[in-house]
């Protein structure tokens, strides 16, 4: 009896810290979709498309798809860049770093200093052109969209709230940074050198996780001390919420 009460514990505790929400997209702002959504897919790859992948012309163009994972542009003034809010970059794992990043800067990027090592991997970062900071790493495990890197004071306890919130496997990613892997997107958190900046209105608008049942993640994250800054409604033919994650961190939260 007492090793079947084990085993059950140890099952528990494995289900609980491999749960993960499904990541399900960035917001970015740009001054036009199309033209982002074609930067984009010139640049990293992915495929050109509009709300739910759907055919309905009445949806324009304004997103971009890494596997399951939409990269989607507000079209609007995207204010201050990404650097210094509490959403860094964000990464694309591709094996021609240099090229990668000598074709940004040709097309209205910059370089953000020189290409560097990390263990056997080459790593470049970049800009576009609304501002948003870009890493390029060389990580063969894997390719196309690779992380989400935020900033804070506190990275550890950042790194357990969103664990806590949004499942994922807590793990030393390549020996060296603590990391939440979602299977598809890796987030990492950094310390922050100084005061961190809200990203609403930013370049780096906000992130998005999936849930199947909103209401019920609304009673859940509320119950953990989550503070939601709009509660589930309608939108087109899905349901959408906003809750305030770490560090100014707009968060959206989608059920499909």
């Amino acid at each position: 009896m007492k090793k079947y009460s084990l085993l059950a514990i140890l099952f528990l505790f494995v289900s609980v810290k491999s749960f993960a929400a499904p990541y399900d997209h960035i917001h970015l702002a740009a001054t036009s979709s199309q033209e982002a959504v074609n930067w984009y897919v010139k640049h990293f790859g992915g495929e050109a498309a509009r709300f739910l992948r759907s055919n309905n012309t009445d949806y324009p163009i304004d997103r971009v798809m890494y596997g399951d994972i939409a990269v989607i542009f507000f079209e609007r003034d995207p204010g201050e860049g990404s650097v210094g809010s509490g959403v860094d970059h964000f990464g694309f794992s591709m094996s021609n770093v240099a090229d990668v990043v000598a074709g940004v800067v040709a097309d209205g990027g910059k370089q953000l200093g020189d290409l560097v090592a990390f263990g056997e991997m080459q790593i470049g970062f970049v800009e576009d052109p609304w501002g948003t900071k870009i890493e390029i790493i060389d990580d063969p495990d894997l390719r196309g969209m690779h992380h989400l890197h935020l900033t804070s004071p506190d990275p550890e306890g950042t790194l357990d709230w969103y664990g806590e919130n949004f499942g994922g496997e807590r793990e030393l990613w390549k020996g060296a940074l603590p990391a939440l892997n979602y299977g598809d997107v890796l987030l990492l958190v950094s310390q922050a050198s100084g005061e961190v900046a809200p990203t609403q209105g930013r370049s780096f608008d906000h992130l998005g996780w999936k849930f199947t049942d909103l209401t019920a993640t609304e009673t859940e994250l509320k119950g953990n001390g989550v503070e939601f800054t709009m509660d589930p409604r309608e939108f087109r033919t899905i349901r959408i919420a906003f809750a305030a994650g770490p560090d100014g961190v707009r968060i959206e939260l989608v059920e499909p």
